[in-house]
């Protein structure tokens, strides 16, 4: 009997690699492979060259036929030797090739066409070795190939299809979402796809899983599965909680009503601006925004700026006593610009606000708090005692969010690349200048919060 349905047999048939995309990959590989070594030996380098991933694994997608290269140096060769090696061989042989510097040094770029990466890592027999986290990813590779059987390698292609189509694949900072991996992880616990569905609609939050006896360190994470490479890793540590849910939701949702949108979802219709204009106008509620121009770096290391750029706002305009409802960014690759959107109480703060002391009782700070504010220019009425304690009534320095922003926003700590764009440019933008042509997809989505597969 079938192991798929209908539904799911149609999406194995488009997404697996076919003979032809097999062999152009394999001979690539080989080609690849050879020439990598012969740079090596130009440089008297002796190194392992070992191929990783999804494509070593034979659980790639047939279009995302990617090509990982590891180039495994001895413990004994000096980091920045192995680095400075493997970068100046990517910039030889690969096309549009691109440094990229996150935990490890690494090259990326094109190479007959395929994606390629080349990293270097060095030699390990077990992860308590590991110098560096990417030592690790071929015992990844080999882990895999030893305990995932061949009729699962179709299971992991569905499972990383579903969560490409619901939006939950990729460990990268865009995504926080499942890795391949993990995907491998769960399909050799779970057994197959479906089984795997029906235990994720019952996941609570703080659910720890393992392939191994080790005991389970504790863990902030939705989702907890130690690596059975590293028993002291977290596989599903870049899982954030909408992405851990949304997982939860769709897998519901696919098990009552299959459907294809669930792998291919329709791309986002957008309103015309008339419609997004009508909605927000309508809406009790505000926004402001914020654009700036975006840094040159990787999105590994802009995401999480962005994200914390957000919460800095958040946080500061709160303590600032603004009613902040919400906050969204969308990032503009063809303009290089970076929105922040932020939804507001636009109602102005009062002028003045009582600030609170400490208790009378702590004499030293009781005196520091009156001390401060008795002669302060913007005190209002001299500092008083109330149910024991002491208060200060206060003329507010800001009572709209854009002007507090306007002078205040290039104060927080926002990261380290978006700290020097914003210090020394960025502009405020009223709820009119959001409503344009090039955000009309981000209203959209915002407005319509559809789910991927509902479109």
């Amino acid at each position: 009997m079938n192991q798929f349905n209908t539904l799911e047999q149609q999406i194995i048939e488009t997404i697996t690699p076919s003979k032809k995309d097999r062999e152009q990959l394999e001979n690539t590989i080989l080609t690849l492979t050879e020439i990598v070594k012969n740079k090596l030996n130009e440089r008297r380098q002796n190194a392992v060259i070992e191929l990783v991933g999804s494509t070593a694994k034979d659980t790639f997608l047939k279009d995302n036929l990617d090509i990982d290269l590891f180039i495994i140096f001895s413990p004994d060769i000096p980091e920045k030797n192995i680095a400075s090696t493997t970068l100046q061989i990517g910039r030889d042989i690969l096309q549009k090739s691109e440094e990229c510097y996150a935990e490890h040094p690494y090259i990326r770029g094109i190479f007959k066409s395929y994606k390629v990466e080349l990293v270097p890592c060095y030699q390990i027999n077990d992860a308590s070795q590991k110098i560096s986290a990417v030592d690790r990813t071929p015992l990844h590779t080999r882990y895999i190939k030893q305990h995932l059987k061949e009729n699962q390698k179709q299971e992991v292609r569905l499972l990383k299809q579903f969560l490409i189509g619901i939006g939950c694949y990729g460990a990268e900072a865009e995504v926080q979402g499942f890795s391949g991996y993990l995907c491998e992880l769960l399909i050799i616990r779970y057994q197959d796809f479906n089984q795997l569905l029906h235990q994720v609609c019952q996941w609570n939050e703080g659910l720890k899983l393992s392939l191994t006896t080790h005991p389970i360190l504790e863990y902030d994470d939705p989702l907890i599965f130690i690596d059975p490479v590293d028993k002291d890793r977290n596989v599903a540590a870049a899982v954030a909680p909408h992405t851990f849910h949304q997982f939860i939701t769709a897998s519901k949702e696919y098990l009552k009503t299959p459907k294809p949108t669930f792998f291919f979802p329709n791309p986002t219709a957008p309103w015309t601006l008339d419609k997004i204009k009508n909605m927000v106008n309508n809406q009790k509620e505000s926004y402001l925004g914020i654009r700036f121009s975006k840094p040159n770096i990787i999105n590994e290391n802009l995401y999480p700026q962005v994200r914390k750029t957000c919460n800095a706002i958040l946080k500061a305009s709160t303590q600032e006593g603004f009613n902040i409802y919400d906050t969204r960014f969308y990032i503009d690759s063809k303009t290089d610009l970076i929105y922040i959107v932020i939804k507001i109480d636009n109602t102005p703060l009062s002028e003045t606000y009582t600030h609170i002391g400490p208790p009378v009782k702590l004499e030293k700070n009781n005196k520091e708090f009156i001390d401060k504010w008795k002669d302060h220019p913007d005190t209002i009425t001299p500092p008083f005692q109330k149910d024991n304690r002491t208060y200060v009534i206060v003329k507010r320095s800001y009572r709209q969010l854009k002007e507090y922003l306007e002078n205040k926003l290039s104060t927080l700590s926002l990261g380290k690349h978006l700290d020097s764009i914003v210090s020394k440019e960025y502009t405020i933008l009223t709820q009119d200048e959001l409503l344009i042509p090039k955000l009309q997809v981000f209203w959209t989505q915002y407005l319509e919060d559809k789910k991927p597969w509902e479109r």
